[in-house]
């Protein structure tokens, strides 16, 4: 899709929910909606994609949220259940009743229920898995064994498995057997009586050789394998690197027992992206816009009473230069230009060396390397930089000795940036935490507290 097509998609879709907020408000006496609104709306909800309707749902407050959610199409819930954040999937779940949850259930497959099943009430679990039968149940079972993050919590079990002793003309015949063929299947994954993998066979291979000859002659031996006990973000990259759109997911026998797919992948690239996005400024998960304010509140209070405990600190370092900033006006004026900068080039390195970490792309020695480039960059960035607010800070002040001080603090606070940048992700890595979570807070109160206190400091001793 080209960048215009794109656009023209979300506008198309951001049109289409200003009809249903419409709709939504054409209430009667009494707050019903009428007759026709109410047709209407079904009718644009039956020609959305599920997608679609979870990014409406998504962008509508709770009691309109709940009134779509009432006309959507029962088989369709679970497909949607599915789309939507986890938030709102909470705040949808929680308005239906326990046959509508084994309604939706019922048209999901055992991986789609397994990434369901966390956010279902706890009572119902034992009847919904009664619900299943036998293959699902163990399936889903299997799902749940791993973590969240383990690439067997995401496996799909419907995959086209083929012998190797057989001829082409039989795979052929065998597909034609199937009505349709499981989503995003790209190659056929072949086995030996013994349920091993023994490689695979791309359509497109099947399709361009001569059907008298054999699968073993054709297929690829080599394959990139996957265990479900592998990290999901890690199968992802392997996904981006080498291109591609399924892959076998093996045990440590080698026995085939799944599959993984490019939409997961995608998933979880964009979930990671979210959640490292939402870290940074100390955000612990994902929220739901029209959450309540008592839900908002427990999510965003810890880190904002982090960030208010290093402003305070902040304050009491320009506070131990309150005689100096009166005896030189132009130090107020010129000391959040000193911070400013410096917290923009820490959250740079900062940004930098986190997806660094994310790839595994550092190691020990690279770090110390790392550590002495970025000191590096820092100091040209504050030589060339501080030199030129410098000149101009001397040109409004009329004092060379303002402009070096200028130029020196902007010049070390470049280095405690950069210091600070790599230091803080790496130490958070090295103690087992994320080392996103924060990150955007911490080496903005290092920049502004070191930032005042060096430039503060260095016009008291040379200025006054």
């Amino acid at each position: 899709m080209t960048e215009v097509e794109a656009r023209s998609a979300a506008n198309r879709l951001h049109d289409q929910l200003e009809t249903i907020v419409e709709l939504l408000h054409r209430h009667e006496e009494g707050g019903r909606l009428p007759a026709d609104a109410l047709a209407e709306l079904r009718q644009q909800l039956d020609e959305l994609h599920s997608a679609d309707i979870a990014f409406i749902l998504e962008s509508l407050p709770l009691d309109d949220r709940l009134a779509v959610w009432q006309l959507v199409k029962a088989d369709r819930d679970g497909e949607i259940l599915l789309e939507v954040s986890d938030a709102v999937r909470e705040s949808l779940i929680a308005d239906m009743d326990r046959h509508e949850i084994l309604a939706a259930a019922e048209t999901l497959d055992a991986d789609e229920l397994a990434d369901l099943v966390e956010d279902l009430p706890t009572a119902m679990l034992p009847e919904l898995m009664a619900s299943l039968d036998t293959q699902q149940r163990e399936q889903v079972q299997s799902a749940l064994s791993y973590e969240e993050d383990q690439l067997g919590a995401l496996m799909d079990f419907e995959m086209v498995t083929i012998r190797e002793d057989v001829s082409l003309e039989v795979v052929l015949r065998y597909l034609r057997r199937w009505e349709e063929l499981p989503p995003q299947t790209d190659k056929l994954f072949v086995i030996n009586q013994d349920n091993l993998l023994t490689g695979v066979l791309p359509l497109h291979w099947l399709l361009v050789n001569s059907p008298e000859r054999m699968v073993s002659e054709v297929m690829a031996p080599d394959v990139n394998t996957f265990h479900p006990t592998d990290d999901a973000y890690d199968v992802a990259q392997a996904f981006e690197r080498y291109d591609l759109v399924t892959a076998p997911v093996v045990d440590e026998s080698g026995h085939l027992i799944g599959r993984i797919t490019i939409d997961a992948m995608v998933d979880v690239i964009r979930e990671e992206s979210e959640s490292e996005a939402l870290g940074r400024v100390g955000l612990r998960e994902e929220e739901d816009i029209f959450a309540s304010v008592w839900a908002s509140l427990r999510n965003r209070w810890l880190w904002l009473a982090i960030n208010l405990m290093t402003a305070f600190i902040a304050s009491r370092v320009i506070s131990l230069f309150e005689g100096s900033i009166e005896r030189l006006v132009a130090l107020a004026a010129l000391m959040p230009i000193v911070a400013g900068i410096g917290g923009n080039s820490g959250n740079q390195t900062i940004t930098m060396i986190v997806r660094a970490l994310a790839l595994n792309q550092i190691s020990a020695d690279s770090a110390r390397r790392l550590w002495r480039k970025e000191m590096a960059v820092a100091l040209l960035n504050g030589l060339v930089w501080g030199g030129v607010i410098g000149i101009v800070a001397w040109l409004l002040y009329d004092s060379a000795s303002l402009g070096l001080v200028m130029t020196a603090a902007m010049t070390l606070n470049l280095l405690l940036a950069a210091f600070a940048g790599v230091g803080i992700p790496m130490c958070m890595t090295r103690f087992g935490r994320d080392p996103a979570l924060g990150s955007s807070v911490l080496i903005t109160a290092m920049t502004d507290s070191g930032g005042f206190f060096i430039f503060l400091g260095l016009a008291t001793i040379f200025l006054l």
